[in-house]
């Protein structure tokens, strides 16, 4: 298939487009390279992927209307990824024009170019940030997302209705997926593992918000690059037993799903750092601090839905994620560190 992927030099996009030129797939990779965190970092993926066969690239804004349609108009893709964003709980505080502008423009930008251009499958991401401030574990896609703590959740769920309403209107076949606390090799430099490595090799002490009691459904990037794959290929079908007396809020009478991606275990966030700390042979000196405002407690992902509509099933443990991330960080940084990013993420 010939398959557009927005925020191809992203962190995600990269390795959702490295698995896909693997398996043969023609992929057309979009991303306006912005300097949110480190462009270097975002310069060496794409270099990686700009050696493969079948790969072609263009820097773009989602903002760009005409360029966007233009897009979609010339290279006519079947099918559609769409991981671009503007990331990002705490820096959302601060700049949530940024938001706007990148998570719900872009995205209207993209539907657009799906509706007018007969692509068979959109795939979005969508995040776990929705769940907000309900607190009903695990976190289910059949649970209601109308309390979001944070701004960049907010246009999130405004991604998930606009895509609901693109499907209802014009039959755009719409799976929106839940990213659960993503980590691994060639990672964001905001979140929370990143920081926590680069600090604790320079002898630093690494914040530590909530006191430590946080808990993530950490969820190691391979795990959500197969889910995205797997649900790429299940083109989003009605609900035949949808009842709009009762409706159901992960599926629809239009062809829209709605699933988690999440390894379904909640793990501690002080495990994750020992785990981090058994690899990097060194112990962290924490700063305990207080819950941030923005994020939420804990994360844990039902994903049975995922397992039983797609056939995936998310399942690498934190000690293995953590080492392959690890491995990643000292050979990719063997000679020298990374810059300091402008915020830090749990996810």
């Amino acid at each position: 298939m010939k398959v557009l992927v927005t925020g191809a030099a992203g962190f995600i996009g990269y390795h959702v487009a490295s698995r896909l030129l693997q398996r043969g797939d023609e992929v057309v990779g979009l991303d306006n390279l912005n300097d949110y965190y480190d462009p270097n970092l975002k310069q060496a993926r794409l270099a990686r992927l700009q050696e493969r066969a079948g790969f072609s690239f263009h820097r773009m804004d989602l903002t760009d209307r005409a360029g966007i349609e233009g897009l979609f108009s010339n290279l006519r893709p079947q099918r559609v990824v769409h991981l671009a964003a503007q990331a990002g709980v705490r820096y959302s505080l601060t700049h949530p024009h940024a938001y706007v502008d990148s998570n719900v423009t872009g995205t209207l930008h993209v539907l657009e170019g799906c509706r007018h251009h007969g692509v068979e499958h959109l795939v979005f991401a969508s995040t776990s940030s929705v769940y907000g401030a309900n607190t009903h574990m695990p976190f289910s896609v059949h649970h209601s997302t109308e309390h979001p703590l944070s701004f960049y959740a907010a246009t999130k769920k405004a991604n998930e209705m606009m895509a609901h309403t693109y499907a209802a209107l014009y039959g755009l076949p719409v799976t929106g997926l839940r990213f659960f606390t993503v980590y691994g090799p060639w990672g964001r430099p905001d979140m929370a593992l990143f920081l926590f490595t680069r600090n604790i090799l320079a002898g630093r002490p690494i914040d530590v918000f909530n006191y430590g009691n946080h808990k993530r459904d950490f969820t190691f990037v391979d795990d959500i690059v197969g889910g995205v794959v797997a649900a790429l290929d299940h083109v989003a079908a009605p609900n035949s037993q949808w009842d709009s007396r009762q409706p159901d809020p992960a599926t629809s009478s239009a062809p829209y799903r709605i699933y988690n991606i999440g390894n379904n275990r909640a793990v501690e966030l002080r495990r994750y750092i020992e785990v981090l700390e058994e690899c990097l042979g060194r112990k962290a000196e924490m700063n305990l601090l207080p819950l941030q405002v923005g994020d939420v407690p804990d994360t844990w992902a039902d994903a049975e839905d995922l397992v039983r509509d797609v056939g995936y099933r998310p399942d690498t443990p934190v000690e293995v994620g953590v080492r392959r991330f690890v491995d990643w960080y000292l050979e990719y940084y063997r000679d020298s560190a990374p810059p300091d990013p402008k915020v830090t993420n749990l996810g």
